[in-house]
């Protein structure tokens, strides 16, 4: 008799469970949206009505909706109605139209700028649309859209023109000259989401390059005073996203990796090359209001023996305080850390206050590999920053960084719209 009892509540245990299992959903709602379209957002998700609740996936679509642009902040709850379940998201909008605002000085001790506006959730349903200005020296500006859930929520489409023009520094056996440099390209890519954490982006860039000599009193005589070539760049992107967001404060893994192949059409002079870069991001939050940051980025590319090597040595890019393109490689080592800590935080409005590292090495074109340990080639610079950042606004964090070489007798200051990395 004992017996049939024990088997008789296991059985209803396991009854118990399964129904348990077994609840459907009933109705999902977003609240607190304002610009976003529900239908959107309902299209992107993937918790559905009818569907059985599983809580790994609703938080799954959280972890989802946070990283959206137009998302400040997501949360949710559930409502249980006997065997139904309603699910809801509550949504914080972040005020979606955000400037770009970058000013560095040039080697030449101008000043330099960049200025710009996007918007991040064009008309509610996820799409951006952007464009900048820049001047340094020459005019430059690009326009870009991106739609990456047009057709489904998992395919999608980019575009982008862009007419950039620079002073650029061109390193020879003879010595460094300028040339102005002018990149003019149409770019067309496919987006697609394998799932929350994993997407590729592949598409094709045709542009034009022109390379002009610009004479200096004393400069060497270079031995090209003009290269104009037709190419095409075939471009892969994979993304692994596995990044946790609090408002300005992030945790978790993310892996960039950036292969292209890029053709000339009108130059055997340029043959023919590939690169690939990638990035692998961690971040960590420390208690309340800390958060180390670190950013590895290992690049290649075909070990040509050209001036015009593709890897920059650049304050905006990877050193801060090293100046603008001060050297060129075929291969790139770059580490970043920081640490950042808000020393005010209130619901609107933070500031944090960073203290970094950058270092880097870089393979000279036709070198070999045992450049990247040779200690002319190692930058390492540290310094500090601050960061102002509006916690409704996308992207809204105002950086300076002030860069001291550790290696090299140089400093310079960074400003920016967004963390460096």
């Amino acid at each position: 008799m004992r017996k049939l009892a024990y088997h008789f509540i296991f059985l209803f245990f396991c009854f118990s469970s399964i129904s348990a299992q077994d609840k459907l959903i009933s109705e999902v709602q977003f609240i607190g949206i304002k610009k976003i379209k529900p239908s959107f957002l309902k299209k992107v998700v993937s918790t559905k009505p009818n569907t059985k609740l599983d809580s790994s996936v609703v938080e799954n679509d959280v972890k989802f909706l946070k990283r959206l642009p137009a998302v400040a902040h997501a949360s949710y709850s559930i409502k249980q109605n006997g065997q139904e379940s309603q699910v809801i998201f509550e949504i914080e909008e972040s005020f979606s139209i955000i400037p770009l605002f970058n000013v560095y000085t040039t080697n030449n001790e101008e000043v330099a700028y960049r200025v710009g506006l996007t918007e991040y959730n064009l008309f509610g349903k996820g799409m951006v649309l952007g464009g900048f200005y820049q001047k340094d020296i020459y005019d430059s500006y690009r326009i870009s859209f991106q739609a990456p859930y047009l057709f489904s929520k998992k395919f999608g489409v980019g575009l982008s023109y862009q007419n950039f023009t620079s002073l650029e520094p061109v390193f020879f056996e003879q010595g460094t000259v300028d040339y102005k440099y002018n990149n003019t390209s149409y770019e067309v890519l496919a987006l697609y989401e394998i799932d929350a954490k994993n997407r590729f982006s592949a598409g094709v860039n045709i542009f034009r390059e022109d390379y002009k000599y610009v004479p200096v009193e004393g400069d060497v005589s270079p031995p090209i005073d003009e290269l104009i070539e037709d190419k095409v760049l075939y471009k892969l992107i994979y993304q692994h996203d596995n990044l946790t967001y609090h408002y300005q404060y992030v945790s978790g893994f993310k892996d960039i990796f950036n292969f292209q192949y890029v053709t000339s059409e009108t130059n055997v002079s340029s043959p023919n090359f590939l690169i690939g870069w990638n990035d692998i991001l961690y971040y960590k939050r420390i208690k309340n209001r800390g958060n180390f940051a670190t950013r590895l980025r290992i690049g290649l590319a075909t070990n040509n023996d050209s001036p015009f090597a593709p890897f920059a040595l650049d304050n905006n890019v990877n050193i801060r305080g090293v100046g603008n393109i001060i050297d060129r490689g075929t291969g790139s080592i770059v580490w970043n850390a920081e640490y950042r800590h808000s020393v005010i935080d209130t619901p609107i409005f933070a500031i944090q206050g960073n203290a970094f590292i950058d270092s880097g090495s870089w393979r000279t074109p036709g070198g070999s590999l045992n450049d990247f340990v040779n200690s002319d080639n190692i930058v390492v610079f540290s310094g500090l920053g601050l960061r102002f950042i509006h916690k409704k606004i996308v992207n809204a964090v105002f950086r300076i960084d002030y860069g001291v070489g550790l290696t090299e007798n140089s400093h310079g200051m960074v400003f920016g719209i967004g963390q460096y990395f």
